[in-house]
């Protein structure tokens, strides 16, 4: 069972695509911080993490450039999931390695699930 961490502090969001997610036989991890989305990369090692960009204190860019710098966590593929569309933070998250940068409001839960899909294959 593949393993996803979910880094997104709107509730309503991160509820919606645990569920959709657990329901497609995913196991689901889920963080509302940077921090606590760092604490849980490094000690749940998951296989993707789906990552919001507009995070409480500190954003998803940032949360990118440690998880990078970390042996243990540098190589956990990461798909960004946001509806901060500005193309000089997209540029940021590609050159961090990013899977890709999506945003939100362009995709359905079905259409999420068949492009977590592809990345994990």
């Amino acid at each position: 069972m593949k393993k996803i961490l979910i880094i997104e502090d709107e509730k309503i969001l991160s509820d919606m695509y645990t569920e959709k997610l657990y329901r497609e036989g995913f196991k689901i991890v889920s963080a509302t911080t940077s921090s606590e989305g760092l604490r849980l990369a490094k000690k749940e090692k998951p296989e993707l993490i789906l990552l919001d960009i507009l995070l409480p204190k500190e954003n998803g860019i940032s949360f990118l450039e440690k998880l990078r710098k970390n042996p243990k966590t540098a190589n956990i593929k990461v798909l960004v999931f946001s509806n901060y569309d500005d193309p000089e933070t997209k540029k940021k998250a590609k050159n961090l390695g990013v899977e890709n940068y999506l945003i939100k409001t362009n995709y359905t839960p079905k259409e999420m699930v068949e492009r977590i899909r592809e990345y994990l294959e």
